[in-house]
């Protein structure tokens, strides 16, 4: 299937601190590639993968699960450490579950941690019941474009598909789980009104994640696409500073 307009990844080949950006669940890189390319630009090598049975339609993403895209974001790992000689972990949403994720399995790899709005316990009522639903009920409303900017899109589904949404549960279960492995400095962007992830999320990390210093910010301007939001800008300098102060190697980064 072609890939929705801007769904395409992106990937830049800078100096050797690297970021992986993990977009969100039925989203695609559009999402993140302001992001990636603000990142790319400061000198980092940056790597925005499309996630499996993302960008084309949502029928499509039906036969993938969370497994398939926690796979994918370790392949793309893997393969930014053989290339920079350290890694940050970023993402939005599900995206930002699949980054924290990547920090508790590689504890020693990862040098630091930022995520928007990150998505770690159910939201919607009808996940507990989705397993049972994917033969009758194919699909639900759509999460995409929550977005407090006029004027600003995120290409997604507008469908979110049953069968792929019945299997998050378990990615949450094991993220939550290596919480206390992570020992990479945390840096988290929270939306007061955010009209897909609610507060536990946060409650958790906050909670859990007690072998890493955690900052959490507030994005007073924005809803839940932060990145394509008001507070856009803020997040993406911000992250920037995150990995000027924490990297452990100081070089390839432009000022």
């Amino acid at each position: 299937m072609p890939l929705l307009p801007g769904a395409a990844p992106f990937r830049h080949d800078g100096g050797p601190v690297g970021v992986l950006l993990c977009h969100g669940f039925t989203g695609s890189p559009q999402s993140l590639r302001p992001w990636a390319q603000h990142l790319a630009a400061a000198g980092l090598t940056v790597d925005l993968p499309l996630l499996p049975g993302h960008g084309t339609r949502w029928q499509d993403m039906n036969a993938t699960t969370a497994d398939d895209w926690a796979g994918a974001t370790e392949a793309a790992f893997a393969e930014l450490r053989e290339r920079c000689a350290e890694v940050f972990v970023m993402g939005l949403s599900v995206g930002g579950c699949l980054a924290l994720r990547l920090a508790a399995a590689h504890p020693g790899a990862v040098s630091g941690v930022v995520v928007v709005n990150p998505s770690l316990a159910l939201e919607n009522p009808l996940l507990l019941v989705a397993s049972a639903l994917r033969g009758v009920l194919p699909s639900t409303r759509g999460v995409v474009d929550d977005i407090k900017k006029p004027g600003a899109h995120e290409v997604g589904y507008e469908r979110v598909p049953t069968a792929a949404a019945a299997t998050l549960p378990r990615l949450w279960r094991t993220t939550r789980r290596g919480l206390g492995r992570i020992t990479a400095p945390i840096l988290v962007y929270r939306s007061p009104e955010d009209h897909v992830i609610g507060p536990a999320s946060l409650r958790i990390l906050t909670s859990r994640a007690v072998n890493a210093p955690v900052t959490v910010r507030s994005c007073d301007d924005s809803y839940h696409v932060a990145t394509l939001d008001n507070d856009a800008a803020t997040i993406f300098g911000g992250s920037l500073a995150f990995v000027r102060d924490n990297s452990r190697s100081g070089e390839g980064l432009d000022a």
